[in-house]
């Protein structure tokens, strides 16, 4: 009866052709995640067998160096090449100029050399920015309520360097300040680091989906707000200015955070760059399909995948997302 009525109405074409089965389904699949395009973000913390969870963001937890070593070394065994570290740091080591960053023996470089040592495999990304370390929880130096950008290099190249000396193999600016790739690249160049790659966050939104992880780093502003530096959300020709200046001084991959709500900044600025291109899917990204998950509102495995799916398809070549972990589990079983 449905052939009689598919000649009755003389069908041109059937794309449905290309979906009958999952074989065939497989076979013209456009876009193909894999755990090996994935980063997790992790959060360390001081101490020792020390875990934190984290409220606003479930199932995540801020870990001590000897707890992180063993997560790392699990995710990295389900196909995830690469970590991006961020330290949760007490107030009594914050002051305004981040001195506690170039510590040869602080929390991150004590932990890069720790994650080097334990699993020699693991690419080891270290954020480069003043608010984990700074008491005025801003990305650069405060002065009378402004945020000076020149002032900000010199820290930040600095710390890229003890970063790197500590065994970084990418270092990470997510400051948004200008200028700042080009000055870390001279730096590490002339510490003799030119094999240290920059992830340079290039397109960095003043986002309200960061919520969660400023409640992770205890980082959020202590005044004022950060959308003097991070860019307005209502802006995409901004972004491609940002990227092209960030190439032109030295970065290696150019990242586009957060993810979801800007697909059309990712695909923009990987029609406009031959380097890689990143997306960070954020802490408020993470904790918005728990969330409905555990209402039972959506079926989580589904809105992971899908999420990430449509961040690939959109142009990333690499994602950061805290579902890393669960992601690289679900690829994994549905190659088998």
């Amino acid at each position: 009866m449905d052939d009689r009525l598919a000649t009755r109405f003389d069908i041109p074409v059937r794309p449905r052709r290309n979906r009958v089965s999952a074989a065939v389904r497989s076979l013209v699949r456009e876009t193909e995640p894999s755990p090996g395009h994935l980063i997790w973000p992790a959060f360390v913390i001081e101490g020792r067998g020390a875990e934190q969870p984290v409220d606003s963001m479930p199932g995540v937890s801020r870990l001590s160096r000897d707890l992180l070593v063993e997560r790392a070394r699990e995710v990295h065994a389900l196909g995830v090449p690469a970590l991006a570290l961020f330290p949760a740091l007490p107030d009594e080591r914050k002051d305004r100029w981040a001195s506690e960053s170039t510590n040869r023996d602080g929390l991150l470089q004590t932990t890069v050399r720790a994650l080097k040592d334990a699993v020699p495999g693991l690419c080891v990304i270290t954020d480069v920015a003043m608010d984990p370390y700074s008491s005025d929880g801003h990305d650069g130096v405060v002065h009378e309520g402004r945020i000076l950008n020149d002032p900000t290099l010199e820290i930040l190249a600095a710390m890229a360097v003890s970063q790197a000396e500590a065994g970084a193999d990418i270092v990470a600016p997510s400051d948004m300040m200008d200028g700042r790739v080009g000055v870390i690249r001279a730096a590490l160049d002339e510490c003799g680091h030119q094999d240290v790659g920059i992830l340079a966050y290039s397109a960095k939104y003043a986002s309200a989906f960061y919520g969660p992880f400023r409640d992770a780093l205890d980082s959020a502003p202590r005044a004022g707000d950060k959308k003097t530096y991070q860019m307005d959300p209502a802006n995409a020709r901004e972004a491609l200015r940002e990227v092209e200046l960030d190439v032109s001084e030295g970065a290696d991959i150019v990242m586009v955070k957060p993810a979801l709500a800007y697909l059309d900044v990712i695909t923009r600025v990987r029609q406009a760059v031959d380097l890689p291109v990143a997306a960070y899917q954020v802490s408020g990204e993470y904790a918005m399909i728990e969330a409905v998950a555990a209402n039972g509102w959506m079926d989580r495995d589904a809105l992971l995948l899908e999420t990430l799916t449509a961040i690939f398809r959109a142009g990333a070549d690499m994602v950061l997302t805290y579902h890393a972990p669960q992601a690289a589990r679900l690829l994994r079983d549905a190659a088998r």
